[in-house]
């Protein structure tokens, strides 16, 4: 890597995070992220093969890049994801690889995750109603997801954080719920707002809960402290008292965190996206089947960077991502 080069935007936020997207493939239908019978996915043939993406990663190494997150869609419907992933395990420079998933598939594949680099993992689970989380996925199974979860505790893989999007009037009543569940298993918790990302994030936007409000009803029941948490992720942590439990809130909207963002996500066919809340985008696939250097990539990526904003802006313009959050990247 030559010094001139580095991955720092116009504002002065180094970018030391990568979200991968493997797939833009889901085996849920989660109605804030996909619509129900949606399949206009991309064709295998225009995702990024594990070479294109093993090289795209050691590039970011190089310029500073220590963690990189796997995400989907689902990443787990990418038969080849433990090759992927053991490919990825030990690039000189990435330091921390990390999976986020739904979990239906976790069962038959937490072992060779875990053999293969992956050490902690993202679940998202918004409910611990079977009949709740059929109608939030459109016909998904409970059942699967935590069985995945014990799958997971069995394989050492750790932590284990639960992602729970809090919807009014769908999942606020299960708060206290779900954190009575994630100190019985020892796994950590997470709160997110909904975030108007594409058409099925603006519909649930109408279930939008401001997670102060959470907060509040949590300390009437726990004493809460100060936490800290390791990861490169926008959470601000808690931790209940008397027990291990840290308790992540992740706010976009009510308290956004754009300006310590240290984070770009590449999509499954290539198009590196510089902020969750803009269209900005470098498309990278093109340069790799053109046949560039490895340091013509390093500058594009570097080149990127000038794409990125200082901000998001989904309150002020809730319309303005069109793209669905399984396009993106988790």
């Amino acid at each position: 890597m030559q010094e001139n080069k580095s991955l720092v935007d116009p504002f002065g936020r180094k970018i030391e995070y990568v979200r991968l997207s493997v797939t833009d493939r889901c085996n849920l239908r989660c109605f804030y992220c996909l619509p129900k019978g949606y399949k206009d996915f991309d064709a295998p043939h225009d995702w990024l093969g594990i070479d294109e993406i093993s090289r795209i990663v050691a590039a970011f190494g190089r310029l500073g890049v220590s963690r990189i997150r796997i995400t989907g869609g689902e990443p787990l419907v990418r038969r080849d994801l433990p090759e992927l992933v053991a490919k990825l395990n030990g690039l000189p420079g990435i330091e921390d690889l990390s999976l986020s998933t739904n979990a239906v598939h976790l069962a038959r594949d937490a072992d060779a995750l875990k053999r293969a680099g992956i050490a902690r993992i993202n679940v998202s689970l918004d409910t611990l109603d079977a009949r709740k989380f059929s109608d939030i996925t459109s016909g998904g199974k409970l059942e699967k997801v935590l069985q995945g979860l014990m799958a997971a505790k069995r394989s050492g893989l750790s932590p284990i954080k639960i992602n729970m999007v809090a919807m009014k009037g769908i999942n606020d009543d299960e708060v206290e719920d779900m954190t009575d569940f994630c100190i019985d298993h020892g796994f950590t918790l997470r709160f997110i707002e909904t975030m108007p990302v594409g058409d099925s994030g603006r519909k649930a936007s109408e279930h939008y809960l401001d997670l102060s409000e959470v907060k509040e009803r949590l300390r009437q029941r726990y004493v809460l402290t100060p936490g800290i948490m390791p990861g490169g992720g926008p959470a601000r942590y808690m931790q209940v008292q008397g027990t291990d439990l840290r308790i992540g809130f992740i706010t976009p909207l009510s308290q956004h965190f754009c300006e310590t963002c240290n984070r770009v996500r590449l999509s499954v066919e290539g198009d590196l996206h510089l902020c969750l809340g803009k269209d900005h985008s470098v498309a990278l696939r093109p340069l790799l089947r053109e046949g560039i250097s490895d340091e013509v990539l390093e500058q594009a990526l570097v080149d990127a960077l000038r794409l990125k904003p200082e901000r998001h802006h989904f309150r002020e313009s809730p319309y303005e991502v069109l793209r669905f959050m399984s396009k993106t990247g988790g």
